[in-house]
């Protein structure tokens, strides 16, 4: 079972960067996605607000196969910077993981 991690959680919420709060777990980012990626980017950003750091670090690799089209973020109906929350996420990863 994942736990949460606070540090992950207090960066993710004091990023101006990641908003993802107003997504409604819609479906259609993952309905329009090119790359046909189930994960991306609805379950994966319910667990970043989780912080559930584990559990995001599992699909590192999904989140670089996204291909930052925006197919999704024009067609969400919350209007969330999807493409936005992914490379943060990339970022986050290249800097706390691979020490980049």
């Amino acid at each position: 079972m994942a736990q949460v991690n606070a540090a992950f959680l207090s960066k993710v919420i004091t990023s101006k960067e990641f908003n993802a709060t107003e997504c409604m777990d819609c479906g259609v980012c993952t309905a329009v996605c090119p790359m046909e990626i189930d994960l991306l980017p609805r379950k994966l950003f319910h667990c970043v607000l989780l912080g559930l750091e584990e559990k995001v670090l599992e699909h590192t690799e999904s989140i670089y196969q996204c291909l930052l089209c925006k197919m999704c973020e024009a067609n969400c109906t919350a209007n969330v910077h999807i493409a936005e929350n992914v490379r943060f996420l990339r970022t986050y990863i290249g800097k706390e993981v691979f020490k980049l």
